[in-house]
């Protein structure tokens, strides 16, 4: 049927959800414990939403039942493919997914301290960086005391393990 015979009110728009975190194709989903709870929680949060969807308007609540569906599906999606990483297994002495690494940057006297977590769990407001961010990609492998080196447009900066501690 052509698009002339179609009334405006049967035009039903179509929800644009924004993608999740961009994670590489090809590239394991890891996530820590707590990743994973957050993520079901984001899930029973979504499921919560739409059973207390209440509108007047039957157009308006299949419009915001569509869109967090898309949402649902797209969290489903990250869901099934986690891969979870206990942090008990990993090696004590060795930075890995996970850990919480403190680390002496550069000349700086104060030091910081970082957790690498799965691509969903990142937040730098909550010092934590997804483990395919270029410093925890340097950082990985590497044991206390050791040095690693991350290349910028405005010279190098050197990161030295000083702590690696795997308990939230």
């Amino acid at each position: 049927m052509s698009r002339g015979f179609v009334k405006e009110d049967d035009q039903e728009e179509i929800p644009l959800v924004p993608a999740r975190v961009h994670l590489p194709e090809g590239v394991t989903n890891y996530v820590t414990p707590l990743g994973m709870n957050e993520l079901l929680e984001e899930k029973q949060k979504l499921i919560d939403e739409k059973d207390q969807l209440e509108f007047t308007n039957e157009n308006e609540k299949r419009i915001a039942v569509n869109h967090i569906n898309a949402k649902l599906q797209l969290l489903n999606n990250r869901i099934s493919t986690a891969k979870l990483i206990k942090l008990e297994d990993q090696p004590k002495n060795e930075v890995r997914f996970g850990a919480w690494v403190t680390l002496k940057i550069g000349s700086q006297t104060k030091l910081q301290r970082y957790q690498i977590v799965g691509v969903d769990e990142a937040d730098i407001a909550k010092r934590k960086i997804s483990f395919i961010s270029p410093i925890a990609q340097i950082l990985t492998n590497k044991k206390v005391g050791e040095k690693a080196i991350l290349k910028l447009a405005k010279g190098d900066r050197v990161f030295e393990v000083i702590q690696i501690d795997y308990t939230p």
